[in-house]
């Protein structure tokens, strides 16, 4: 809504200034400053530009702020602050406007179509299919799924994928693991593999298994039966698992799919490319033109390929399937491996651009103050099922999506299932609640929501909260380009902050019935903001809730 608005706005100046350009526009950096001293947006724009403009900054900066158009109805005239920084304050007539705008726009408002359908596929969780989702996957999950909605809010044709690793040894172990589990309950001697998969949720899955059909397996030592009905049922288990979480994925990858055909061609592609080379019987990629600290090699001695060269096959897949741009979001061991997937795709012709990985860092599951050990193979470890019901799918995302995804996690079991204040989750859903409540009470007065009512803004706290609600379609924006979620929560617990201060500084139901309508549309504008905003998360908006202490009462 105002993005686009200083955007044009800042060209013209810069035209005005002899300074016109997309390339001197493209530098323009708009913020929203913490100080509200410093205004409602700033830019550093004259800084950027003074050595090029041979001029001092502040000088442009009076500069470009004098030719920057009149819009009374979005802002007052600039101002220049300190060595060159131009600072904007919204006018009275557009905080007055403000809660009638997001009223009209409801569930869009927020959104805006700054990307206009640029296509970008989101490949995320993509755990192995060795067994239930950790918390690791649970917090990548979080982040994928806000990440291709926060896509989609700006204009992306966004998609998210899921990469079965169903082709390699792990799968094999799995099998092998099931037939020892259905063999120790049906009576038959056989030890578990070395390094075999030792949960308990295995002897689940054989006590499912059709008795019959599975002694038969053993019987003729049909390890791929065992095989396929252990992949099937785990990712069943992970489908409906992540579905319950609010992770939808546009299609499920099979790495199967790629091989024999997909992998052969992808090399036969790398060798038209002049991108491998034979050494010692083996095919290598030459990586190391591109980036990456030495060469990698795609095809052993042997004949069979490396974990890299599917990768590649897949990666070129979704190229060829039309997306513009590709977001991994990957786990801390994979960080030495970016650079040769990339120098690999480079060299078939792909887009630098076109890969962009993001490190979801561990997570540290802290219950009563001490860790809580996870280990996949001995079965003690905290599913995503388990936090779901320990805390619940809204509180885990919202705690998943508070910290930078490159940050490592401290998950406080306790804190999350507090329900008070304490509880960042509980407090934003709470604030959209309360107003639930207010809105209801005054309905029950016959007071309703008019932002057409009074005078607009007064108190300092409703100007504070006005000022607030603007900046949700830049943070929107700001989220999504930067692929930095956990900037949605930081904002909705300072809205709901801003709300509380509102809230108890202004009385909003009162005998003033103009007055009552117009704080009531603010309370609206507040309550659509906080919806929207924990929609985006994956997050309810729930309407009653109650405190721990007024539950008890």
């Amino acid at each position: 809504m105002v993005w686009p608005a200083l955007t044009d706005a800042f060209a013209r100046a810069l035209e005005a200034a002899g300074l016109g350009g997309a390339e001197r526009l493209a530098r323009l950096e708009l913020a929203v400053p913490r100080e509200p001293a410093h205004g409602d947006w700033t830019t550093n724009l004259a800084l950027l530009l003074a050595r090029e403009a041979r001029r001092p900054p502040r000088a442009l900066a009076e500069t470009l702020a004098a030719g920057l158009p009149d819009l009374p109805e979005l802002f007052e005239r600039p101002e220049v602050a300190g060595p060159g920084f131009i600072n904007l304050r919204y006018s009275r007539a557009f905080l007055a406007a403000l809660p009638g705008r997001i009223a009209a726009a409801g569930e869009a408002f927020g959104a805006h179509d700054h990307a206009r359908g640029l296509s970008v596929l989101v490949e995320y969780v993509s755990a192995n299919p060795t067994g239930p989702l950790n918390v690791v996957s649970a917090r990548a999950a979080a982040v994928g799924a806000a990440l291709v909605r926060l896509l989609r809010a700006t204009g992306h044709r966004a998609e998210g994928e899921f990469y079965v690793n169903d082709a390699g040894h792990q799968v094999d172990l799995l099998g092998a693991s099931l037939a020892a589990r259905f063999a120790e309950r049906a009576g038959v001697p056989r030890a578990m593999p070395e390094d075999g998969y030792q949960g308990g949720y295995l002897r689940d899955v054989a006590a499912a298994l059709d008795a019959d059909a599975a002694r038969a397996a053993l019987a003729r030592e049909d390890a791929a039966w065992f095989r396929d009905q252990a992949l099937e049922r785990m990712l069943d288990l992970q489908r409906r698992d992540l579905a319950e979480y609010g992770a939808e994925f546009s299609r499920w990858f099979r790495e199967s799919t790629l091989h024999p055909e997909g992998v052969a061609a992808t090399l036969a592609d790398l060798r038209a490319h002049d991108a491998v080379y034979e050494r010692d019987g083996a095919t290598w990629l030459a990586s190391a033109r591109h980036g990456d600290s030495e060469d990698r090699v795609v095809v052993k001695s042997d004949g069979r390929p490396t974990y890299l060269l599917p990768d590649i096959a897949y990666h070129r897949d979704k190229r060829a399937r039309g997306h513009r741009h590709a977001i991994n979001l990957w786990g801390p061991d994979h960080h030495g491996y970016i650079a040769r997937l990339k120098a690999a795709l480079v060299m078939l012709g792909i887009e630098p651009d076109f890969l962009e990985v993001l490190i979801v860092q561990q997570v540290n599951l802290l219950a009563g103050g001490q860790p809580v050990k996870m280990s996949k193979r001995a079965g003690e470890f905290v599913s995503l099922r388990d936090l779901m019901e320990e805390v619940g799918a809204d509180c885990a995302k919202f705690f998943f999506l508070m910290r930078s995804t490159s940050a490592h996690l401290d998950f406080d079991l306790d804190l999350a299932k507090r329900q008070n204040d304490e509880n960042p989750a509980f407090y934003v859903q709470y604030a959209h609640a309360r107003i639930a409540s207010l809105l209801r009470y005054a309905a029950e007065r016959g007071q309703r929501p008019d932002p057409g009512a009074g005078a607009g803004p007064e108190a300092a706290e409703e100007v504070a909260l006005l000022r607030q609600l603007a900046a949700f379609p830049e943070v929107v924006r700001g989220a999504a380009m930067a692929r930095e979620p956990h900037r949605v929560p930081a904002y909705l617990m300072e809205t709901a902050a801003a709300f509380h201060r509102f809230y108890h500084a202004c009385r909003v139901v009162s005998e003033d019935a103009a007055r009552s309508a117009w704080r009531l549309a603010v309370c609206d504008a507040a309550r659509v903001v906080l919806a929207n905003g924990l929609a985006l998360l994956g997050v309810s908006a729930p309407e009653r809730m109650e405190r721990a202490a007024e539950a008890a009462t």
